[in-house]
């Protein structure tokens, strides 16, 4: 498994930019973390690049198409250890199971549609964390403000007014 990544994951930006950047091997960024480099991680990690914000189960899955063998049990071991250690970043959704993806090293939010659960990475409009600032802080350091927007994708959108039109 040669997967790359890189600290700022080049990318195209909503505003229309490209960012470049270098990507640096998974396993030269696990060891960058302190942890070994170990098939299960990469395989973790090779799977989460190509389908962000997927779910634990559907990580199996994709891992047990190299990992056969691979336990539920082993998937949860290796995305809590991914994800202390900063190279995964677990998004907790209302009314979903956690999600997880590899997208980490910049400040950014998450649509969701409300109707097929469609998620899609929104850059945040102000670029650093925390984006947002609170009333009242009760004391707190403030470090991110996590945003999620609700609304409906353009497909179930044509699907919704489709079915209006028919009622």
């Amino acid at each position: 498994m040669t997967s790359t990544t890189s600290s700022a994951q080049p990318r195209k930006q909503e505003n229309g930019g490209d960012s470049a950047v270098v990507p640096l091997p998974w396993a030269a960024r696990i060891r960058e973390a302190g942890l070994r480099v170990t098939k299960p991680r990469l395989a973790v990690l090779d799977a989460l690049e190509r389908n962000q914000h997927a779910t634990a189960d559907e990580v199996l899955a994709v891992v047990r198409t190299v990992m056969p063998g691979i336990t539920v049990q082993s998937i949860y071991v290796v995305l809590h250890s991914l994800t202390k250690a900063g190279l995964l970043r677990q998004l907790d959704l209302a009314n979903s199971p956690s999600r997880y993806e590899t997208r980490v090293d910049d400040n950014h939010h998450h649509a969701v549609c409300t109707v097929c659960g469609r998620i899609e990475d929104v850059a945040c409009a102000v670029g650093h964390a925390p984006c947002l600032v609170p009333s009242e802080a009760h004391g707190m350091n403030i470090h991110v403000a996590d945003v999620v927007y609700q609304g409906v994708c353009p497909e179930c959108s044509v699907v919704k007014a489709a079915n209006t039109v028919r009622t």
